[in-house]
């Protein structure tokens, strides 16, 4: 059983701060027009540890390979802070013998929220819909448990809704979780502009792969590498073994991941409003430590 502080998954590797005005391009994009960028970093050591006593003068950040002057950076800290997530749970025919344990597994991820974290929960199958809004609470609404598992797969849909909703929220940090156990096969729209809408949010996305609880559930399916793909492109995790200890030991460890990041904020010095892809790396002075961010965003585009 999670306790309270032990609220599972990690949020936004990389967000978007005020002023915020979202916009909706002809391609369903979801966009956010911003000049300043905050980046949340992991750090580990050749152990596998967190490191914690680095000072910003440690880190070194690269946009499109050139560095960030240090006079652009306006913040640095080692903090945790309220997050919101969407939990997007597959209810599509081919989940029938796991939608069960989805369900437990969303009902734990409330269970760890704090009091100022929020959470809300959609369903998709054929279509994406909202079974709760964002609350504190503890337990999934009563028509939760009232879902049946049938019709088609429409997960990229179901992050685009997921960035949608989570765009008109205060919190720096955000998370979308995905519970599935396949691939797309009913979206309209595409696996990158499901990405890059949750990237345009500040969302990261963790994915839980439901189909590796059978033996033949390899993750080296195609499935499972796009459930993989989201999880890097926007900085988040991927977890192939959602059963029982496992998936407990991975709500823990993404956790404690939350509370041991660095937050960098500052301001591009590439102030062109022209929708491009934004590349980022972060370094750390000590080459034995692993630095662990999103890859980049979308700029803004006017």
């Amino acid at each position: 059983m999670l306790t309270r502080k032990t609220f599972p998954f990690l949020l936004a590797l990389l967000c978007f701060s005020a002023p915020v005005v979202l916009a909706q391009d002809d391609d369903d994009v979801v966009r956010v027009n911003t000049d300043l960028v905050v980046l949340n970093v992991t750090v580990t050591d050749k152990a596998g540890q967190y490191v914690k006593a680095l000072k910003a003068s440690d880190f070194k950040v690269y946009e499109d390979g050139v560095e960030v002057p240090g006079k652009m950076i306006t913040s640095f800290s080692l903090q945790e802070s309220p997050y919101a997530a969407v939990v997007l749970l597959d209810s599509s025919g081919s989940m029938e013998a796991r939608f069960s344990l989805a369900r437990s597994a969303a009902i734990r991820f409330l269970d760890g929220l704090r009091p100022e974290d929020v959470a809300a929960v959609y369903r998709f199958d054929s279509k994406v819909e909202r079974v709760q809004e964002f609350s504190g609470g503890r337990d999934l609404a009563p028509t939760a448990y009232a879902i049946r598992a049938k019709g088609m797969t429409t997960l990229n849909d179901a992050i685009v809704e997921a960035a949608k909703t989570l765009a008109d929220r205060p919190e720096h940090r955000k998370a979308i979780v995905v519970l599935s156990d396949g691939m797309d096969t009913f979206s309209k729209a595409s696996s990158e502009k499901a990405v890059e809408s949750a990237l345009a949010v500040g969302a990261s996305i963790f994915a839980v792969d439901m189909a590796s609880l059978e033996i033949a559930g390899s993750a080296n399916r195609q499935s499972a590498g796009q459930l993989k793909a989201f999880a890097e492109k926007t900085g988040g995790r991927f977890v192939s073994t959602p059963g029982g200890p496992a998936l407990r030991d991975a709500f823990a460890g993404i956790a404690d991941e939350l509370g041991n990041q660095y937050t960098i904020s500052y301001r591009p010095i590439n102030k062109k409003r022209d929708g491009k892809w934004r590349t980022l790396e972060v370094k750390v002075q000590q080459q034995e430590l692993t630095v662990r961010t999103r890859k980049g965003y979308r700029a803004p585009k006017s």
